[in-house]
């Protein structure tokens, strides 16, 4: 990751001296459309849980993303395709240098069980596990292992980032067949995330819901190989908050947290347009 992120701001660092070669790849009226793949990182983050009976913070909580091990069978699959982490975008150039493009990036979030996290808070609801344990007391910083008998909390179908972005786009290199771009942009949109939830004694809870918002910034090389199709690569990282999640069947029972985040994508696609006729110029 760091790798990339320093080949990418070296060679922007070129951009500045290879500005004439936009002049042979105008871009303005075209689209594009691109799908890919991507693995995730997040920060550690704050979980609070609230319902009739309990109200607690999780503190520091650690997760990591679940992408699929690759399986031609599944990544490859249009009825599978959906099940690893994804990315999906399609755009428009509406000047040479700038595209606007509206997306989905798949991400799977998953709270990492067996870790010991600090709790405060209470929890008052008289549930007690099937080992015998009970969870009811009043916490003021208390270590709590996070075993699946107390909590399964994951965003893994997924923690869904319907976003809009605006970037620019600038061909460094170019020769007849074959040109390769930078771009770099900013995004905002909302988080869609399907929850798999299982607290304490309550059912299983895993459904679609608007639980909030993201923004963040992205820089992508780009590889366009006869005009047409492309290979890119992208580093994106962002702020997520979810102020309103839900983890049971209880409309009551809700989860808060918010966590940075980023995200390195592999991306395959095509440029197109519906009319010759656009000004290409600038």
């Amino acid at each position: 990751m760091k790798k990339f992120i320093l080949l990418i701001f070296v060679l922007f660092s070129c951009n500045v001296q290879a500005q004439h070669v936009n002049e042979n790849y105008g871009r303005k009226g075209n689209f594009f459309v691109y799908w890919g793949w991507n693995r995730a990182t997040y920060t550690n983050s704050d979980i609070h849980f609230r319902g009739d009976n309990y109200d607690f913070i999780l503190n520091n909580v650690v997760a990591k993303d679940r992408q699929s091990a690759f399986d031609p069978e599944i990544y490859l699959n249009p009825s599978k395709m959906t099940i690893p982490q994804y990315n999906f975008r399609i755009g428009y150039f509406f000047k040479n240098h700038y595209q606007i493009s509206i997306g989905a990036d798949h991400m799977k979030y998953v709270m990492q069980n067996g870790q010991s996290v600090k709790i405060n808070g209470y929890i008052s609801n008289g549930y007690t596990s099937p080992s015998g344990t009970n969870y009811d007391a009043t916490y003021a910083d208390d270590d709590i292992n996070l075993k699946e008998d107390f909590l399964l909390f994951e965003h893994t179908d997924g923690l869904n980032y319907e976003n809009i972005e605006i970037r620019r786009f600038d061909v460094v290199w170019g020769r007849k067949n074959i040109a390769f771009a930078l771009s770099e942009g900013l995004g905002v949109g909302v988080l869609v995330p399907r929850t798999n939830t299982t607290l304490m004694n309550n059912d299983r809870y895993d459904e679609f819901h608007l639980a909030g918002y993201a923004f963040g910034a992205v820089l992508a090389a780009n590889v366009t190989i006869f005009k047409y199709f492309f290979i890119q690569t992208e580093w994106k990282g962002g702020f997520i908050n979810m102020p309103d999640i839900r983890t049971t069947m209880s409309v009551s029972d809700r989860a808060s947290q918010h966590f940075w985040f980023s995200q390195y994508n592999m991306v395959f696609g095509t440029n197109f347009r519906f009319s010759r006729n656009e000004d290409n110029k600038k």
